[in-house]
């Protein structure tokens, strides 16, 4: 076990496979003493690397996939602008069925549309990651030389010693072509493995969250008469500022936290743009109905 202070990164070895196996550990004091605990305890390093393994996988089974909530919030932030600004447009026709059945459709229509269009966009990083992976593949084949270079100014990179640093990149360049594989699409070219369900995942997030979003203005206009679209109209605002505050707090506060005051007051500034926006958006399309409904037909 090699710790470095003051770097953020550690290296465990295990020298009877001759391979390297890197866990990323932060330098705090505690995680140095668990560190220096486990090597003095386990001098094969066996169980040590077990409890590292174990700990990671642990935590990366606790959270969620960002990208899952990435998609979650483009879905949901246009389903609860343009349904809203649609079915207010639509009220300008004074019936409520016609909102109610227009804004269905355009619901419908517009979920296929994200989800497909959620489905073609991981399609292509799908595709982009394995031509990127052969293209490293035969690097490593071809030209080992410019393949140690560029794992060398990689691990630079990690402000590790000089001795550390040549014994990584040595590990690396020796070691099995596949974890050399992973370690050059990871850390050179930015590219995690996309999982093998990416493409459904995102297509259903994107257009669940799309539906969901724009449901929620179409809501009022269910409980309202035929002939009473200004008030479905009047709920309908009200139910979407409500929404597109609370949406524009919580993403706000999901990125700078809610720990303290000037947190609170970026989560309000955030859920207010979202509530401007929208109802900017509404006011547009409501204007333009009833600009067109007032023209007479040729």
């Amino acid at each position: 076990m090699a710790t470095i202070l003051g770097t953020s990164y550690g290296a465990l070895w295990n020298e009877n496979e001759n391979s390297a196996v890197y866990s990323m550990l932060p330098t705090t004091p505690s995680a140095v003493v668990d560190v220096e605990r486990m090597d003095k305890g386990n001098d094969d390093g066996t169980s040590s690397q077990t409890t590292l393994q174990s700990c990671s996988s642990t935590s990366r089974a606790s959270r969620i996939d960002p990208r899952i909530i990435s998609d979650a919030i483009i879905g949901l932030s246009d389903g609860l602008t343009v349904p809203f600004a649609l079915t207010a447009g639509l009220s300008a026709l004074g019936n409520t069925h016609v909102v109610i059945y227009g804004g269905l459709a355009e619901l419908i229509a517009g979920s296929i549309s994200m989800g497909l269009g959620g489905y073609l966009g991981a399609k292509s990083e799908a595709e982009s990651y394995a031509a990127t992976q052969v293209q490293t593949r035969k690097k490593i084949i071809t030209d080992t030389a410019g393949v140690e270079e560029d794992v060398k100014n990689i691990v630079e990179d990690f402000g590790l010693p000089e001795e550390l640093s040549d014994l990584v990149t040595r590990k690396l360049v020796e070691g099995s072509e596949e974890r050399l594989e992973k370690f050059l699409m990871k850390f050179e070219h930015s590219l995690p493995e996309p999982p093998s369900n990416r493409a459904l995942v995102c297509a259903l997030t994107i257009a669940m969250g799309y539906f969901i979003g724009g449901f929620i203005p179409l809501l009022p206009y269910f409980f309202v008469g035929g002939d009473d679209v200004q008030r479905g109209l009047v709920l309908s605002a009200c139910v979407m500022a409500v929404t597109l505050f609370a949406f524009g707090y919580a993403k706000t506060a999901a990125v700078h936290g809610c720990s303290g005051m000037s947190d609170v007051w970026k989560g309000i500034r955030g859920g207010a743009e979202m509530m401007i926006v929208g109802s900017l958006a509404a006011g547009a399309a409501m204007g333009l109905v009833g600009l067109f409904s007032q023209r007479d037909p040729v």
